[in-house]
């Protein structure tokens, strides 16, 4: 993940650096002004709807790479099989520092040195989708700076909608170990015909019988709660199938 910052940054920077050099040395000899139109930007009609147009076209693009025919074909974990919602979630970040780069290219320098900052400190979350909604924040948060509220607020409308699209579905990895070891596979068979009953479509399934152990992937609608799978498994399977339960989310 740190690589993939890396190389957007110095891509940027590369970019960018023509147009920041000459500001630089500019404003070294001026009075400092907003580099944004502030709240007048919202009349900017033309811009926003161009920028919604821009950010509709990276979601479309970064979906046609994400949902490849051949990454179903191949995705294997968790983190591979919900790649394609940060695949799309970057391409929008892209965007949007290439809309802020191209209408206001003196203040990319800025931008840079927030993506810098993500950089520098390392921040812990489960999920590279959850690292991706921190870079959306964070630009959000550069543009209400740099006085660019049009911006901030076009930006997280699209983001809400999107993320609200994207996580319409939520996918779960469960392990279940510790299986009777003479009823593995029909401890396998209840569990998953528990989740299907409950309107879960099951992603892959594995079962390691010198472990006594069965995992599933499986994505469930936004009305079923981990607490509500939660309760069917301690509550729906038979005793003497029952195994030590351990969760996954993304």
């Amino acid at each position: 993940m740190k690589s993939v910052f890396n190389v957007l940054t110095t891509s940027l920077l590369l970019v960018a650096m023509p147009a920041w050099s000459q500001g630089v040395s500019e404003s070294l000899f001026q009075d400092p002004v907003s580099m944004g139109e502030g709240w007048h930007g919202f009349s900017d009609v033309g811009f926003l709807v161009s920028a919604t147009l821009t950010l509709l076209l990276a979601v479309i693009l970064g979906a046609i790479i994400a949902y490849h025919p051949r990454h179903e074909q191949t995705a294997d974990t968790l983190a591979e099989i919900e790649a394609p919602k940060v695949y799309i979630i970057y391409a929008v970040i892209g965007a949007i520092i290439g809309i802020m780069v191209v209408k206001y290219g003196l203040v990319v320098g800025f931008v840079l040195f927030g993506i810098g900052g993500l950089i520098r400190f390392r921040t812990s979350l489960r999920s590279a989708s959850l690292t991706g909604r921190i870079i959306f924040t964070t630009l959000i948060g550069l543009s209400c700076g740099l006085n660019l509220p049009h911006v901030a607020v076009l930006a997280t409308v699209f983001g809400y909608v999107l993320i609200y699209i994207l996580d319409a579905s939520v996918a779960y990895r469960l392990d279940i170990s510790s299986l009777p070891a003479n009823h593995i596979v029909e401890a396998a068979a209840a569990y998953r015909a528990l989740l299907e009953q409950n309107d879960c479509r099951i992603v892959s399934e594995k079962k390691a019988l010198g472990k006594k152990r069965v995992t599933f992937i499986f994505r469930t609608s936004k009305h079923t709660t981990h607490r509500d799978l939660q309760d069917l498994l301690e509550t729906q399977i038979d005793g003497s199938l029952k195994g030590s339960v351990n969760w996954e989310i993304d």
